[in-house]
């Protein structure tokens, strides 16, 4: 469509807002693996007003991987309304300690308070939300262990018993020991080792006791045999029986997908069902995941970022347990064939009933012009859903003054309440961006927001479809990064939804009928509803 104004329109508000956050890795010429990988966003509600704050994970001194400056603090930011917020990183208790990676948000006590996770090397946090502005530190009470280098996590009900449990995403071992010499010798240039110099790691599930403890479960849900490089994790009920099953992203190793059976076991049937590696049967650098139903066939399908030259495999799901590889057939691999991504995600960005794709650019290594005929900094890219099956770029109309940047992690919401999904990412060595989504209004919208009563409080594993579209509340998405604000629709140019089912992870089925658009809907699994607020109307 050139020269066509794009549907699709951000504007970075970073500055404006408040939102100062810097990654630091504390680069050295050794170039270990961790100095890459960071860079974690989650985005979530920490005090209950019904506006999404931001939570940047970060880095630490090298070697002794300490957050021994201020600098290295990570950092939340309060949402005070009107895009503006403020830092509250030190009174809340959340700067963190080690070399910070991933962060996953969720209400594990089921007490209203959104809780954090964050995932590190050799050094992961378990922040239980205390309700009153700040966090506690609960990680050597809780039994969840830091003798792994983890780079991401995400919250998920894996037995329906209304208690959310853990995935926690390892990646290799011996991030700093490890001192192999990589890039060209002769003219003393170094690079960041490829993985397969690196031995990879099982990842570890825990299972939530419902008294503030969890027990590690990853040997005996059959996951403990399956070693890999994980990246990122993704959760949804891919072959619809009631289960919630993971995706797992590896880099440079075949992908996992585990099938979950509903009897605290899982399977690995990754090659299986098509998604454990592209049409080309080579596996690839898979960073960020996002699981979602972006064909509006009731079916969640899996966009999975990579590197220069690997394409972003778009997985469709055909049903009966299979996938197949649409990214040649949707435009995708001709797109982003010559860009690298680490963080990403499906969202309906001009409201009209299509999810669409956003990335968070950037290749890993600082120097990878001397090599490839590539950048390592890249600026984001947005990419349209035709609703044909198909994808086309806006990204060069759609983002004003776009700098390119070393992106890593990236968090969706709205931020401002008015309806259209916005996007703050993060940045090594630099400043983060805040992306406010300044599409043009006309297409209406709705945000639901659960509280289970039967299932967890927050309503994870619950799916909804709405007038042809289906969704389901996860908090794990894109790349080491949380984004827990309730689930987006898009209704386009209808006033309201005529049909809304929600499939709570207990079993419980609610459908509510001519529901008004342009607000943000609370719904309790008792039935209750309740108007938080929109772009119409505020109580």
């Amino acid at each position: 469509m050139p020269g066509a104004r794009s549907p699709i329109r951000f504007r970075n508000v970073a500055t404006a807002a408040g939102l100062d956050f810097v990654l630091e890795n504390d680069a050295t010429p050794e170039k270990h693996e961790i100095e890459t990988m960071l860079g974690g966003v989650a985005a979530f509600d920490y005090n209950g007003d019904g506006l999404t704050d931001i939570y940047f994970t970060n880095g630490a001194a090298i070697p002794s991987l300490e957050k021994n400056s201020p600098k290295y603090f990570n950092r939340l930011y309060r949402n005070e309304g009107g895009m503006k917020f403020t830092d509250v990183t030190e009174q809340a208790g959340v700067q963190g300690v080690g070399y910070s990676m991933g962060a996953a948000a969720g209400d594990y006590d089921n007490d209203g308070h959104v809780d954090l996770f964050v995932a590190g090397v050799f050094r992961n946090t378990l922040y239980r939300n205390l309700g009153n502005g700040k966090f506690e530190d609960v990680t050597s009470h809780s039994g969840i262990k830091s003798d792994q280098w983890s780079v991401a996590a995400g919250w998920f009900d894996y037995d329906n018993d209304g208690w959310l449990d853990l995935f926690v995403v390892n990646y290799t071992k011996d991030p700093l020991t490890f001192n192999r010499f990589c890039g060209n010798p002769a003219k003393n240039v170094r690079m960041y080792c490829d993985p397969q110099y690196l031995e990879g790691l099982p990842n570890t599930l825990y299972h939530n006791n419902r008294d503030g403890t969890f027990r590690d479960v990853t040997a005996e849900a059959g996951l403990s045999k399956h070693v890999g490089k994980g990246m990122s994790v993704a959760f949804a009920d891919y072959d619809g029986d009631g289960f919630m099953d993971v995706f797992v992203t590896n880099d440079s190793v075949p992908n996992f997908l585990f099938h979950n059976r509903g009897d605290g076991t899982f399977d690995e049937v990754g090659l299986l069902a098509g998604v454990a590696l592209p049409n080309n049967g080579h596996p690839i650098s898979s960073m960020g995941a996002d699981f979602r139903d972006y064909d509006n066939d009731g079916r969640p399908d899996l966009l999975v970022t990579a590197l220069f030259g690997e394409t972003f495999p778009l997985f469709r799901n055909l049903g009966k347990g299979l996938f197949e590889d649409a990214t040649e057939t949707s435009g995708l691999a001709t797109l982003t064939s010559k860009r690298s991504a680490y963080s990403n995600g499906f969202f309906d960005f001009d409201n009209d009933g299509w999810k669409d794709i956003f990335t968070a650019n950037s290749h890993v290594d600082d120097n990878i012009e001397q090599f490839i005929a590539t950048a390592y900094k890249l600026p984001n890219s947005v990419f349209l859903n035709t609703g044909e099956g198909t994808f086309h770029e806006v990204s060069q109309s759609g983002l004003e003054l776009e700098p390119p940047r070393a992106h890593r992690g990236s968090a969706f919401a709205d931020f401002n309440l008015d309806g259209k999904i916005d996007v703050v990412t993060s940045s090594i060595g630099g400043p983060a961006e805040l992306w406010e989504n300044a599409s043009e209004d006309g297409h209406h919208w709705l945000v639901i927001r659960l509280e289970g009563t039967r299932s967890n409080r927050d309503g994870i594993g619950a799916i909804i479809t709405l007038d042809g579209q289906t969704n389901h509340m996860t908090s794990a998405v894109g790349y080491s990064s949380s984004s827990h604000f309730g689930m987006h629709f898009g209704l386009g140019k209808n006033r309201k939804a005529a049909k809304i089912e929600i499939r709570w992870p207990s079993g419980t089925v609610q459908v509510l009928r001519d529901v008004p658009a342009d607000q943000v809907l609370a719904v309790r699994e008792s039935g209750e509803l309740a108007r938080l607020g929109g772009h119409l109307q505020t109580c």
